[in-house]
């Protein structure tokens, strides 16, 4: 292989990938998502990226990467000024892990269809949009997303000190109010008779979140890092903090207000081994993007970001 710097991120990212999926055999399917980085890359460059979309709560502050403990139905994060509070279903408990990548599909056809009814053919489009496998057991993990997703209660706000009063603005609302869902096993079949389609209406304010603050996202990138909920999440994380940068920026790593507390993981509560795997997440996201320009600093204590875009500006679809 060449000293290509880009050949070289290539090599990293394979390794973080591997480190992530932990003693397991990475299969054809990470793989692949490895190979993906140069597409990702070379669209960029183009200027022709895939967008999806995203919305700010689950931008700011991640839903949980692993499953919560049983009995455990409610989850806070914090960034900055923002809070975000999200309360599970007794039946079906807080949406966790790929979850996540339910609401990105439905923001995205939310701000393509301009609708907040949006319709799609088949659960086979959802798991082919993130590059996930199709078959019964994946269309029993994605409605019990959906269910969990459905069940949910969100609690999304903002507190910043005026000069005489606290200012307060929160809204609790679901992300849904109504889904009409089926599946085919046979991946040609886009239709039931009847020309039947599967449609999901967003809830008013989760609508008018999307719609008021639609988050873009490189698709192609969502869907090489779908089977690594920690990795997406800094990745649609740093997409945002680096577009919306004047300046360096400086973001703790740990305490109330820190990284730790606005992604969605919890079982790092060491120092060292957050780092550890910060950087090796770093080091995936810039195989991605390699203008990425987050870095730990030297001290080990805060994130170091300055402004850079991930995406090129395009007009919605």
């Amino acid at each position: 292989m060449s000293n290509d710097p880009r050949n070289r991120s290539l090599v990293r990212a394979d390794d973080t990938l591997q480190q992530l999926a932990g003693d397991l055999i990475i299969s054809r399917q990470k793989l692949k998502q490895t190979e993906g980085f140069e597409l990702i890359r070379m669209k960029r460059e183009q200027g022709q990226q895939t967008l999806g979309y995203s919305s700010r709560p689950f931008v700011l502050c991640g839903l949980p990467v692993r499953r919560p403990p049983k009995g455990i139905l409610i989850w806070k994060r914090r960034n900055g000024q923002f809070l975000l509070e999200v309360t599970g279903h007794p039946d079906f408990g807080l949406p966790y892990g790929q979850d996540r990548l339910v609401p990105i599909f439905l923001a995205t056809l939310a701000v393509r269809q301009r609708s907040q009814t949006v319709r799609f053919s088949s659960a086979a489009e959802m798991l082919d949009t993130f590059g996930l496998q199709q078959g019964g057991k994946q269309y029993r993990r994605l409605i019990a997303a959906f269910e969990r997703i459905f069940g949910s209660t969100i609690f999304f706000g903002t507190d910043t000190q005026a000069e005489r009063a606290k200012v307060i603005r929160r809204h609790r609302f679901n992300f849904l109010s109504d889904a009409q869902l089926w599946y085919a096993r046979d991946p040609e079949q886009r239709f039931l008779p009847g020309e039947f389609e599967n449609s999901v209406t967003l809830s008013s304010e989760f609508y008018a979140e999307v719609s008021a603050h639609p988050i873009p996202a490189d698709l192609e990138a969502v869907k090489a890092f779908s089977s690594f909920p920690a990795l997406l999440d800094l990745f649609m994380w740093l997409t945002y903090r680096c577009f919306s940068a004047k300046t360096e920026e400086r973001i703790p790593l740990f305490g109330p207000y820190g990284l730790t507390n606005q992604l969605g993981i919890t079982e790092y509560t060491r120092p060292r081994r957050f780092r550890q795997r910060l950087d090796g997440w770093l080091g995936a996201i810039r195989a991605a993007w390699p203008e990425c320009p987050a870095a730990i600093a030297p001290d080990g204590q805060v994130l170091v970001i300055a402004p850079a875009r991930a995406i090129h500006p395009q007009p919605v679809d």
